[in-house]
């Protein structure tokens, strides 16, 4: 039985996986500062730590998947929350890493969250691994996450990075937020609708973790993203669809930038990028249509 540490098992991403992860008889150690277990979601038998600290340098772990971090979503990027993004994601990594540097038995396997914010703006350009990227928060907030991380192969251990685009999964992540708007009929595209969203349902993302745990041949960073992006305008039409809705009702940029500062970057921002390393290695996607991605979500929404 392989023994496996999660930071950031708590969020949307963290318990879909570790019930996965569960049921295939992995034993699992949860770090989360959520110390009340009846609010963690989960019903499983875990060893549930608060702190790094209680790692001991005899503790054995087979595998560490990082994924901690505050929601980028949902909260006005103040000077505040800037630093708390960062610190969430970079100084956790950085504990983690020197944590593991101690660790008498060093984890054969370490794989890192990440997003495809790590490439900037992008405009119409089509994105793979080997992007150069345009600098803003978000990028460098990904990439000062990224290179932490790597400090890990140093040790001579595997380093997966996984930059996740928009997850499309039930009970969470960006879309949780959008349905009730699209339900009563306020839904519509976001400024010009013709940016980039490249997307992923959840299954997949769980789908690539397994792969990058059971095959070796896999290091550095993979873009988590279906094969075929949407403009905004083409997911708003097909969200407002499946929900028996019209897209009629847009929210201009100037709103948005008023609303939602710098954060608004997120929603009018484009990025088309492909998985092009998965695709190299013969991944298999489950969902590679965003209406039938949205549908298989949606209906366990009803």
């Amino acid at each position: 039985m392989q023994k496996v540490l999660i930071t950031g098992g708590t969020g949307f991403l963290g318990t879909a996986l570790v019930k996965v992860l569960k049921n295939l008889n992995y034993d699992i150690t949860l770090l989360t500062h959520r110390i009340d277990k009846e609010h963690l979601n989960f019903e499983l038998d875990l060893h549930i730590i608060n702190n790094i600290d209680q790692i001991k340098e005899n503790d054995i772990f087979d595998i560490v998947i990082n994924l901690a971090g505050a929601p980028i979503f949902g909260c006005y990027w103040t000077k505040k929350r800037k630093a708390l993004l960062r610190d969430s994601r970079i100084s956790t990594t950085n504990k983690l890493v020197n944590k593991i540097r101690e660790l008498r038995e060093k984890p054969k396997l370490f794989i890192s969250g990440s997003a495809i914010g790590y490439y900037g703006e992008q405009g119409d350009n089509i994105v793979s691994e080997d992007t150069i990227s345009r600098s803003d928060f978000s990028q460098q907030l990904c990439a000062d996450w990224e290179n932490e991380a790597l400090k890990v192969a140093e040790l001579g251990i595997r380093v997966c990075l996984i930059r996740t685009g928009l997850v499309i999964g039930s009970g969470g992540g960006f879309l949780k937020s959008m349905i009730l708007p699209f339900k009563i009929g306020l839904g519509g595209k976001m400024g010009s609708g013709q940016q980039w969203m490249s997307w992923i349902h959840i299954n997949d993302w769980i789908g690539i973790v397994l792969r990058m745990i059971n095959d070796q041949s896999m290091c550095y960073a993979y873009n988590a993203t279906a094969p075929h992006p949407v403009t905004n305008y083409e997911f708003t039409q097909v969200l407002a669809k499946s929900l028996n809705r019209f897209a009629v009702i847009p929210l201009p940029k100037p709103f948005l930038l008023v609303l939602l500062g710098e954060m608004s970057s997120l929603l009018l921002g484009s990025q088309r990028v492909l998985p092009k390393r998965l695709e190299a290695i013969n991944f298999q996607f489950q969902f590679t249509d965003i209406s039938v991605a949205l549908k298989d979500v949606l209906k366990k929404h009803e």
